[in-house]
């Protein structure tokens, strides 16, 4: 386990969970998956952190928050938006580059992607933050876990997460979400 990631257990104890077909999904998606992505989704599972930060799973049942469809989803809506006029990141301008949905905030509509980049090994992949509602793009290092829980803790900064960090952390897995709602 990384260390991000014994960090994060220790804040939050996951629950249990299945792990999942990384092979399969990475073949649905077309492009191999950061490790500590993979094993942050095999220790929790698709879900809420601290009422914030929604990450994706794979195979999840409500296509709203399954990496799959969410990937499919958010090509087509920002291949429009670009269509359209809005300005996108530079670095998109390399061939081969391509964006990949992990995590997305639900009330703002932002969208935390990985910045896929020929030559670039997943587990250097930086997160770029789409605005939800606007044109605007923020940059910062990955892995993701280590993104997640500098959130968590106050350690990273995003202007797209300004109620963090929280004084308790919380994890709701889908299951318990969509068992209440």
């Amino acid at each position: 386990m990384n260390p991000s990631l014994t960090r994060l257990t220790e804040l939050l104890p996951p629950p249990e969970v299945a792990p999942k077909d990384w092979a399969a999904v990475e073949e649905q998606l077309g492009t191999e998956l950061p490790p500590d992505y993979k094993e942050l989704v095999d220790t929790y599972g698709g879900g809420l952190f601290d009422e914030n930060v929604w990450l994706l799973e794979p195979g999840c049942q409500r296509p709203r928050y399954d990496l799959i469809a969410m990937d499919t989803q958010c090509r087509e809506s920002l291949k429009l938006l670009w269509e359209r006029g809005e300005p996108r990141p530079a670095e998109l301008d390399q061939e081969g580059a391509r964006l990949v949905p992990w995590a997305y905030e639900d009330e703002g509509g932002e969208v935390l992607y990985f910045l896929s980049t020929p030559g670039q090994k997943p587990e250097n992949w930086p997160i770029l933050i789409n605005e939800g509602r606007g044109p605007e793009w923020e940059r910062h290092a990955g892995p993701c876990t280590s993104f997640l829980l500098g959130l968590m803790t106050g350690e990273i900064e995003s202007e797209y997460f300004p109620d963090m960090p929280l004084d308790e952390h919380h994890f709701e897995t889908n299951e318990e979400i969509f068992a209440n709602g």
